[in-house]
């Protein structure tokens, strides 16, 4: 199952964390997401993001303002 989960900090970063998507294609399912919330400050790749038959799991921090 393809899950987005979003954390906010008090200090308005947001924090993404994506599981169930395989390989790269993550990056295009939350593209307009981060569109929206502003720049990617950060992005850390898990294993899984190279596997090719595995669960990713991405954290990625982005910062409103």
């Amino acid at each position: 199952m393809e899950t987005l989960e979003f954390i906010i900090h008090p200090d308005g970063r947001v924090e993404e964390k994506v599981t169930g998507i395989i390989g790269s294609t993550c990056a295009a399912v939350t593209a307009a997401i981060e569109e929206k919330l502003g720049m990617v400050t950060a992005r850390e790749l898990t294993a899984e993001h190279f596997a090719d038959r595995a669960t990713v799991a991405e954290v990625q921090s982005i910062t409103t303002w």
